[in-house]
């Protein structure tokens, strides 16, 4: 599983590369006016498990947390609930989102709720592929039924957090990246023993670890985001799935600021289940791609 964003107010958010990407501004409708302005694949990043051997659980904490992503890309495919509840010093917004992910064909596909407050309006429908994202949205102003296409590069945070959610690919594969890890318990979910780790996370180390295109989201957040070492908590199975993990992203909403009345904390939750069962997720066809005009405005 190695292929596999921020409220803030207007004028004030870090994203020169939005204003540049055609249909970015997509992005900026959705997340304007509130709190603040792992693409994972079949094969590459770290594993140690043996030619045909079952996954378990490793016994070290790290490499636990780290083998993680693998483990639950060779599930074939998850579902995924998430929420991303975004906190500035002025304001506070909640999205939530279902989806999933086809660890085999490494697409996803996530529907984010849009909360009160946005300049825009309905879901954010969002489809992923490694270093790829497809963005719809019915109260952008683009016309219905059209898609917008972005490379992740063009996003300052790699699409970690703009859209509204973390994709459930793109969330494994920051754990790849985890320095530190320390067993905080057992924890009983569902009728499921999960066992609960704690630490912090480099996403640039964890780009390198996940490789090719699937790392591009995360090299681009690890360069965006100021709090460097990122806490996570991370809950897994007897078998090293990853069935829930809490990751904390912190930027500045004023460009260059150090200042802590000027942070904004992202805290991004996603829960995988139903590992094994179908995803539907597909690109949108090229008809139905649209190419916003660069002085276009989404309000």
């Amino acid at each position: 599983m190695t292929d596999q964003q921020r409220g803030g107010r207007p004028g004030r958010r870090p994203r020169p590369h939005l204003r540049s990407a055609a249909g970015a501004a997509l992005l900026a409708a959705a997340l304007a006016g509130l709190s603040a302005g792992c693409a994972a694949g079949s094969s590459g990043g770290s594993s140690d498990r043996q030619s045909g051997a079952p996954d378990q659980l490793a016994a070290d904490p790290l490499t636990a947390v780290r083998n993680s992503a693998d483990i639950t890309g060779r599930t074939g495919s998850a579902h995924t609930a998430t929420e991303l509840v975004t906190e500035s010093s002025e304001k506070k917004a909640v999205f939530t989102g279902t989806g999933g992910y086809d660890y085999v064909k490494r697409i996803g596909r996530l529907e984010v709720q849009v909360p009160p407050g946005a300049a825009t309006t309905g879901k954010i429908v969002e489809v992923v592929l490694p270093g790829t994202v497809y963005l719809q949205n019915s109260g952008a102003k683009v016309p219905e039924g059209k898609w917008v296409k972005l490379d992740v590069r063009q996003l300052p945070d790699g699409n970690l957090v703009s859209s509204g959610a973390t994709d459930p690919a793109s969330a494994a594969g920051a754990l790849r990246g985890a320095q530190k890890a320390d067993a905080v318990g057992t924890e009983t979910v569902d009728g499921v023993a999960l066992h609960h780790y704690r630490g912090t996370l480099d996403l640039a180390k964890a780009a390198d670890a996940t490789g090719g295109r699937g790392g591009d989201g995360l090299r681009m957040g690890a360069q965006t985001f100021t709090v460097k070492e990122v806490p996570y908590d991370a809950w897994l199975d007897d078998q090293g799935r990853l069935h829930k993990v809490v990751e904390v992203f912190t930027f500045a909403g004023v460009a260059g600021s150090k200042e802590a009345k000027d942070q904004v904390k992202v805290t991004s939750t996603t829960s995988v289940t139903d590992f094994g069962k179908p995803v539907e997720a597909a690109e949108p066809p090229a008809s139905d791609i649209y190419a916003m005009k660069p002085s276009e405005s989404p309000k």
